[in-house]
């Protein structure tokens, strides 16, 4: 039986892992260099994508300079309070707590009267989900360990108003 350890180990799974982390490092580096746009990203085995109003250049040194510096010791730069594992986490306690207080309310007008309840645990789950997403991040989702990880290619695509570079990795 596969432990969880092992399957994050997985070579498709590490790579994800490892170019996630790397994705949140490239964009906090690039908010570390005031660049004050609205930037979102997401991670795949072979790269990550950034979504934003950035030029290739500075997308480029970002993420030359994020990789530089996972592999000089700064971990911390892999987790990034707006990812996605933090939103889905929030969601997911909030929501079973809030269905927990409703459980068993299926009597006329008792639905009314657990709200307070359901709204009030829903709150504590969400302050608890905070530092859960945190370590989630820090656990599975992504990986402070850049490993052999190579950027190989930054390439800008416009569909539209939107503006996106795909950063593509190997390792």
């Amino acid at each position: 039986m596969a432990t969880l350890q092992g399957l994050l180990e997985t070579p498709w799974l590490l790579r994800t892992r490892r170019n996630h982390g790397l994705e949140h490092a490239t964009i906090h580096v690039l908010t570390q260099k005031n660049i004050r746009r609205a930037v979102a990203g997401h991670s795949d085995a072979g790269g990550f994508w950034l979504l934003g109003e950035l030029t290739t250049e500075e997308t480029r040194q970002a993420a030359e300079e994020a990789l530089a510096r996972l592999r000089a010791g700064e971990r911390w730069l892999a987790i990034h309070p707006n990812c996605g594992t933090n939103l889905m986490t929030a969601g997911v306690v909030s929501g079973l707590a809030g269905a927990l207080a409703m459980r068993g309310a299926n009597q006329r007008g008792a639905w009314l009267e657990r709200l307070p309840l359901a709204a009030l645990l829903s709150i504590f789950a969400l302050l608890a989900a905070r530092p859960l997403g945190t370590r989630l991040q820090q656990r599975v989702t992504t990986s402070g360990d850049p490993g052999p990880l190579q950027i190989v290619d930054v390439r800008r695509t416009q569909r539209g108003d939107l503006t996106m570079h795909r950063v593509t990795t190997l390792s």
